[in-house]
């Protein structure tokens, strides 16, 4: 079974969803605790251990015109970080609108919008993975 693993990056919070590609479903996984974008790197080699993607998906924060924002260079560095690390397959994925819509689907599921309390990190990760499986060629 081929998997993907998704990385929403944050400077504090790393949201991270896993997804099937023959089924081309996904789920929120966890969240990885970050200090200056910087996770744990042991925490992220161990759920690429444990789940073994085929690929792993970056989320790329654009502007709405498609221009970088202020993220974007920061994203790219860790995608570049991942795969150096551990050799595996990382492709990037715009996240236009990610978080809006996690934080837009964890209201209607009763979020009280406490997001340091709870965060939607991961719900936002599954959210650009579903958007790459629409968009995207599977690995």
């Amino acid at each position: 079974m081929s998997r993907v693993l998704c990385f929403d990056y944050g400077l504090r919070q790393i949201g991270v969803a896993v997804g099937n590609v023959a089924l081309q479903t996904a789920e929120p996984l966890c969240t990885l605790k970050a200090k200056d974008g910087i996770p744990n790197w042991d925490q992220l080699a161990a759920l690429l251990e444990e789940w073994h993607p085929a690929i792993v998906v970056v989320g790329e924060p654009s502007n709405m015109d498609g221009t970088d924002s202020d993220m974007a260079a920061r994203a790219r560095k860790f995608a570049n970080r991942i795969h150096g690390r551990f050799g595996v397959k990382v492709t990037l994925a715009d996240e236009r609108l990610s978080s809006f819509e996690a934080k837009q689907q964890a209201r209607e599921l009763g979020h009280d919008g406490d997001y340091k309390k709870t965060p939607i990190d991961a719900l936002a990760a599954m959210i650009i993975l579903q958007s790459y499986f629409e968009t995207a060629q599977s690995p």
